[in-house]
């Protein structure tokens, strides 16, 4: 049986209302101490939003962590202490200006969330679809609108930069 990891000592811990940096001394399985880093952030939530054959997306948005504007699904943190599904409803209502009668549907792709990047953080990601009842006309100004066809998921894979947003569509295309 493998010998398991030991936290040894917390070398530094930096709190913000975004994430936790933590730095810690750990002893591996080989009996090597290494200094290793990781983020504690909430979880967060995309949701792939759908209305009479069409993905609804809000507009492209300012990025700071890539210093660009990009075109995302609707998503969020997950405030602590909240279900992932109401956590989504309160993000339509949001970045898409929907009330929760207008979301007739709101299914979930995973239920525990997958990891985002389980070397360096606690961060996990819920992926959901939401079934709208909205008509085109109605739509708030600055929405955009894809196809839910074979050409436009093809050119929402061109077109969105972010890999959790590429991946919670693709998880949707292979249900």
């Amino acid at each position: 049986m493998a010998k398991s990891w030991t936290t040894l000592e917390q070398l530094v811990q930096m709190r913000s209302p975004w994430f936790t940096l933590i730095g810690e001394r750990l002893r591996d399985d080989r009996d090597r101490l290494l200094d290793y880093w990781r983020v504690e952030k909430a979880d967060s939530a995309i949701i792939v939003t759908q209305a009479q054959g069409q993905f609804l997306l809000p507009s492209p948005s300012y990025r700071p962590g890539i210093a660009q504007v990009s075109l995302d699904f609707p998503g969020g943190r997950i405030p602590p202490n909240t279900a992932p599904e109401t956590a989504a409803q309160g993000i339509l209502g949001r970045e898409l200006d929907l009330t929760p009668e207008q979301i007739l549907d709101l299914t979930p792709l995973n239920d525990q969330g997958w990891p985002v990047n389980s070397s360096f953080s606690n961060q996990r990601l819920f992926g959901f679809v939401a079934e709208i009842d909205v008509q085109p006309e109605t739509l708030s100004p600055g929405l955009l609108t894809y196809p839910c066809t074979e050409a436009g998921i093809a050119t929402l894979l061109t077109e969105l930069t972010c890999l959790q947003c590429r991946a919670v569509l693709l998880e949707w295309l292979h249900r």
